[in-house]
């Protein structure tokens, strides 16, 4: 299988939380590769990546070096996993997805504001 590298917000204890659980149904999967953003400003924007974006959106880079983001990444990466498929098909329904995509963001920033770093 090939090679995703995650970037996640390492000092976000609900990011690192959620990396552990994926960890632990994924055991098998050494196609993943997590890499904390935290103090790598120069990194993501040598990658394309918007610092700010990546604060407050879950960026995954694929195979082809192709950076996915938001619910696209998490779709990416829970395909990964037989028990997340099912999960990564519900998030990509189209009647549905604004309405996931809005409260992740609502979170997120909401999350960022009560820790002092948005």
């Amino acid at each position: 299988m090939a090679r995703l590298k995650i970037y996640y917000d390492g000092a976000c204890p609900r990011c690192v939380a959620d990396r552990r659980r994926y960890e632990k149904l994924n055991r098998n999967d050494a196609g993943v590769e997590w890499l904390d953003i935290t103090g790598r400003e120069e990194l993501l924007r040598a990658l394309g990546i918007d610092p700010y974006r990546a604060l407050t959106e879950l960026h995954v880079q694929d195979e082809r070096g192709h950076i996915h983001r938001e619910l696209d990444a998490y779709i990416l990466l829970m395909r990964r996993t037989a028990v997340l498929r099912p999960l990564a098909w519900l998030l990509g329904l189209p009647g549905l997805r604004p309405l996931l995509s809005w409260c992740y963001r609502h979170w997120v920033l909401r999350r960022l504001r009560r820790e002092g770093r948005l």
